[in-house]
């Protein structure tokens, strides 16, 4: 069994060397051509010094070469940390010192939107797009540095709920063995077209390249801009697979996609989010010969867990059960096994879970914990992941999202979730996005906000108002009951995610009050 991600793509390149691996909007690349060039990266990090697990952070735009870079930090011993183009100069600069990086590989283009912000850092700059930056290698010039399955392979940067991003250590076995399952479930093989609309230094969008060049399938690379030219794209390039977090899906729906053949795309997958019901239906619509793989993941363990298609229309609501190769726990505070029905954290082990954040000890050791010795049947010590995710098993064991650890309301003495408001608002036709929160309110606990995105304006929407706020108080017991906000659009991260920090921060300024 490889170890690691360069090795599989050097087996594709083997049995198939002429196929294309990687198509971006300028060009495409074979299975040959894309190995020569992974390892030409490599070589020349190596030329320009880079150290034994040295950091290589990469701020490109989605492109053949920006993945070829990622692959080749791997393939050299040094440690790859893909940045998000959307990032703004105060989390690039943090990230950079953060990590220490020791080589930036960017474009013209880049470098300009980082001027003024990192030229007193030790980071040595490297420019793709520029005769003259990449040093002339000689094939075989320089020794790789040596690495095992263990050793870290990148660094993915994700927002916590408060503070600045940190950085969560994939090693080469996580990389591996999410490929191994993530491909067994979803039957990836060589005559695949991967669309692939995510970024890469989201977990959910390395995934997608990784798995895709493991199976020997073709990798679509796409930054999505506008649904029609992704219709358009589906259609083109005879697209078989796509994955996308809901914001995205709900984005794409609004294209035309009964004047475009769909006929080719056989599934398309969710992560990132609850999708609901409504966006599920559209979808299924839209793609009526495709199967839907409703996923959980976090970026601590890569994935979790899976709805198998069959199961959707019995399931509703259910995130599924444990990946390939995964055991998932959902565990009470006193790290018993919870019954089922009974709620509990949702606790991962196996393969997939990652070595920690770095630079963050104590951040750390909270989410990453040995198990208890009745559960695992190891002589040393293994270490878990505690998501923070609130969820519950029903008796067949499927599992089922309830809300974050964080994130769960108290009013009046209840303990309530965000999710169940937020499924019932956004079920009303007109209500595009709602995010629900609870705010510190004195006494009886938190006032509940809940953050609506709808369709209609000035009569139209006070209208909407009234009869949103009427259901809801129908629906709703008292202590339940939310105010309503209503936005134009609800902020995102970098990774196309709802920005919860941000908009807790607004429901805490229209309170008037401070955060506890």
């Amino acid at each position: 069994m490889s170890e690691f991600i360069a090795d599989l793509l050097y087996e594709s390149a083997a049995r198939r060397p002429e196929k294309i691996a990687l198509v971006d909007e300028r060009s495409e690349l074979s299975y040959a051509a894309l190995a020569q060039r992974v390892a030409y990266f490599a070589q020349a990090m190596i030329a320009l010094g880079l150290r034994d697990k040295g950091r290589v952070a990469v701020f490109m735009d989605k492109s053949i070469d920006a993945c070829a870079v990622v692959l080749a930090a791997m393939r050299a011993g040094g440690i790859a940390v893909p940045l998000n183009p959307k990032l703004k100069q105060q989390q690039l600069r943090h990230i950079l010192l953060d990590c220490t990086a020791q080589l930036l590989f960017t474009t013209t283009a880049r470098q300009a939107e980082l001027s003024g912000g990192i030229e007193d850092l030790e980071t040595r700059v490297v420019l793709c797009d520029q005769p003259g930056s990449l040093p002339e290698i000689v094939r075989g010039e320089a020794a790789l540095h040596c690495s095992i399955d263990k050793d870290p392979a990148a660094l993915l940067y994700t927002s916590g709920s408060t503070g600045q991003p940190k950085g969560v250590v994939i090693s080469h076995r996580n990389l591996v063995a999410g490929c191994q399952a993530v491909n067994s479930y979803l039957g990836t093989t060589e005559d695949d077209v991967v669309l692939a609309l995510l970024p890469i230094s989201f977990d959910a969008g390395l995934s997608q390249l990784t798995t895709g060049l493991a199976a020997g399938a073709r990798v679509v690379l796409h930054t999505p801009m506008l649904a029609p030219v992704v219709a358009r794209l589906v259609a083109r390039q005879g697209i078989t697979m796509i994955t996308a977090v809901p914001p995205l899906w709900s984005l794409l729906t609004q294209a035309q996609w009964d004047k475009v053949d769909t006929a080719s795309v056989r599934l398309f997958a969710n992560t990132g989010g609850h999708m609901n019901a409504g966006l599920l239906a559209q979808l299924r619509g839209i793609f009526p010969s495709a199967r839907p793989f409703l996923m959980y993941g976090l970026t601590e363990a890569f994935r979790s867990t899976y709805l198998d298609p069959s199961e959707v229309d019995r399931r509703a609501g259910s995130i599924g059960k444990a990946i390939p190769g995964a055991e998932i726990l959902v565990l009470n505070a006193e790290g018993e096994v919870c019954a089922p029905g009974e709620p509990g954290e949702l606790v991962h082990r196996g393969a997939l879970v990652t070595l920690g954040y770095w630079n963050a000890p104590a951040q750390t050791a909270e989410r990453f914990r040995p198990l208890p010795s009745r559960l695992c049947s190891g002589l040393t010590p293994e270490y878990a992941v505690w998501s923070g995710d609130i969820v519950k098993q029903d008796a067949e064991g499927f599992l089922y999202f309830v809300g974050r650890r964080d994130e769960m309301i108290k009013s009046s003495g209840y303990r309530i979730s965000p999710t169940e408001i937020e499924s019932l608002i956004v079920a009303w036709p007109e209500v595009r996005e709602v995010a629900v929160f609870g705010v510190p309110a004195g006494d009886l606990g938190d006032a509940i906000y809940a953050v609506v995105v709808a369709a209609g304006v000035g009569d139209e929407q006070e209208r909407l108002k009234s009869s949103l706020e009427a259901q809801c108080r129908k629906a709703l017991p008292s202590f339940m009951m939310p105010r309503l906000v209503w936005l134009p659009e609800l902020p995102r991260s970098a990774n196309g995610k709802i920005d919860r920090p941000q908009l807790r921060r607004v429901c805490i300024a229209l309170h008037g009050g401070a955060e506890a």
